[in-house]
């Protein structure tokens, strides 16, 4: 009849639409899934994150992985302005609009070069002395200098900055040059450390240790490939 006729030419065309519906989801599911844009502060980009990456690339060898790194205020801001999707920062909590996840733990170390006077002390830093005295500093927004200036306003006072350099390998090479003692991430530090171009000085009364987070942007759980390398770590959203 000419009413069946009418129906079936109509549920053709619903089923012909969902199909094509299905299609480009698949295809937008694909697309998000062929790419992954990573942000990360300098120390976990430098350190941490390249085995996650290698790993990452075992599991899911067809996704193209971008890698933006900073700061971790710069990271934060690249997860807000939907510039990466998932992130990695040093501090001392998550940042505002983000969700994330304590993945490890680090410590922050003061060193100096071998000719320098610290490297001969017999008793450890105190703070009122380590806050006094000039240091190579992580610039603002760095993690690493988040956690010591407030480690050191426990006790009155802020970090003094001799230089503020915006990168972990600068403020190394200032250090070992004998420009003045240093505070950094002892992840960094392992063959500065283990060939003695920087002797680490023992500080007594102060926290330097501190959280390494993965984060994403807020109410949104990390899914594809952000999802899978998140649990690369050993952390699950």
């Amino acid at each position: 009849t000419d009413a069946g006729a009418l129906v079936t030419d109509w549920a053709r065309r619903v089923v012909e639409a969902a199909e094509a519906f299905d299609a480009g989801a698949q295809a937008l599911r694909d697309r998000r899934d062929s790419r992954l844009r990573v942000a990360a502060s300098m120390t976990i980009a430098e350190y941490l994150l390249p085995g996650w990456l290698i790993a990452l690339r075992g599991e899911r060898p067809d996704t193209a992985v971008s890698l933006l790194v900073g700061n971790s205020a710069a990271v934060a801001r690249r997860l807000v302005t939907g510039e990466a999707d998932l992130g990695f920062v040093e501090g001392l909590s998550i940042p505002e609009g983000l969700d994330g996840t304590v993945i490890a733990h680090d410590r922050l170390v003061v060193v100096v070069a071998p000719s320098h006077p610290w490297a001969r002390r017999s008793t450890p830093l105190q703070p009122a002395e380590l806050a006094a005295t000039p240091l190579i500093l992580r610039e603002h927004g760095s993690g690493t200098r988040q956690v010591l200036d407030a480690a050191l306003a426990v006790h009155g006072g802020l970090a003094q900055p001799l230089l503020e350099l915006s990168s972990t390998t600068a403020v190394k090479g200032a250090a070992e040059s004998g420009a003045g003692p240093c505070v950094l991430s002892e992840l960094a530090l392992g063959e500065e450390l283990s060939s003695r171009r920087l002797v680490k000085v023992p500080v007594a009364g102060v926290r330097l240790r501190r959280q390494l987070r993965a984060v994403w942007p807020g109410g949104h759980r990390p899914t594809g490939p952000a999802r899978d390398l998140l649990s690369l770590t050993g952390r699950d959203a």
